[in-house]
């Protein structure tokens, strides 16, 4: 099955990929491994040529999942991954933590981590999966330029920098996409990174486009999160502001209602709308939810509806910051001013 399609460096890709973090890693206990598998060969069978992974996402088991299940098919897909920051024997009797390592020499063993776990020879997108700011990104950028010379990765990323940050990356090597977090209540990639990246052509992968399930309506109570989910250290779905979060989903259904999608659709055709460049990668467990994703590649959005959807959600009517201070320390990205 073909899909409406986009680009990211030297690849036409399916216009919605696939963000597989959640087959292995972040919003409480994986699915069963056969179901994981199960899912991504549906995705593969529904068109999408676009996976995405890290050597983050269950510490090496999201790559050697997705490695394994799609090899066989690995010339009919883009696949990406991320590095310099991993799981690393840190921790009490050599226990794995995350740790950020932007260093050359580190770049290069994730690499060939990497490589291994997905058993492949190449990775189509390598991205720095977050600046390590103790090392210019420069030599970041320098040591995965000599990766993309050498034959092991074929076109280079960033994740969660600031477009100050993207043109000095830019200027030692070429920056095919930059992939942040950015949905209808985080819109923090149109103060400048966005059209960074349409001026130097740059795709812009948007991770989390259906806000962490906030965007399809389902999410109702937030009291239930299991032990692991990593939302309940984000201070949006903390429950005070969460409650005042569900007040913005009621007029967001009625608009999903007048254009005949679902709520979930509604926040992926948003994306497509912002610009070409812009290719939403929601991850899911679900074989309907997938379904449903890849449906709004077809959904066109009158301009009114946009204009509409930017009004309701403007950036100072979401209730509370996308991270809590530690992890907002980690990354690189403009932030509007309190109660823009």
């Amino acid at each position: 099955m073909t899909r409406p399609q986009r680009r990211i460096g030297p690849f036409a890709v399916s216009a919605i990929g696939l963000g597989c973090m959640n087959l292995s890693h972040a919003y409480g206990a994986p699915p069963p491994v056969a179901d994981a598998e199960r899912l991504l060969l549906q995705a593969l069978d529904a068109g999408v040529t676009l996976f995405d992974t890290a050597a983050l996402y269950g510490f090496g088991a999201n790559e050697t999942l997705v490695g394994r299940v799609l090899k066989a098919h690995r010339d009919r897909i883009v696949l990406c991954s991320k590095g310099g920051m991993t799981g690393q024997p840190t921790g009490p009797n050599g226990a794995l933590q995350r740790v950020i390592d932007g260093r050359p020499d580190s770049i290069r063993r994730d690499v060939e981590a990497s490589l291994q776990r997905l058993g492949t020879d190449v990775i189509d997108v390598y991205y720095l999966h977050r600046w390590h700011k103790a090392v210019p990104i420069e030599d970041s950028v320098g040591a995965m330029a000599d990766l993309q010379r050498a034959g092991k990765v074929r076109a280079l990323g960033l994740s969660e920098v600031s477009a100050a940050t993207l043109r000095r990356a830019h200027a030692v090597a070429p920056i095919a996409a930059v992939q942040s977090e950015y949905s209808l209540w985080s819109r923090n990639a149109e103060i400048a990174v966005l059209d960074t990246c349409r001026e130097i052509g740059a795709a812009y992968v948007a991770f989390s486009p259906v806000a962490r399930a906030y965007l399809t309506g389902t999410l109702r109570d937030v009291s239930g999160f299991d032990a692991k989910d990593i939302r309940r250290a984000m201070p949006r779905f903390a429950p005070d502001n969460y409650a005042a979060n569900l007040a913005l989903l009621e007029p967001y259904a009625a608009i999903a209602g007048d254009v005949g999608c679902t709520p979930a659709q509604l926040a992926l055709a948003w994306l497509l709308a912002r610009g070409d460049h812009v290719v939403p990668i929601p991850g899911t467990v679900n074989p309907a939810h997938l379904a449903e994703n890849l449906g709004a590649a077809d959904v066109v959005l009158p301009a009114e509806v946009v204009a509409r959807l930017d009004v309701l959600f403007t950036p100072g009517a979401i209730h509370g910051p996308r991270y809590n201070a530690q992890n907002q320390a980690e990354i690189d990205t403009e932030d509007f001013p309190a109660g823009a």
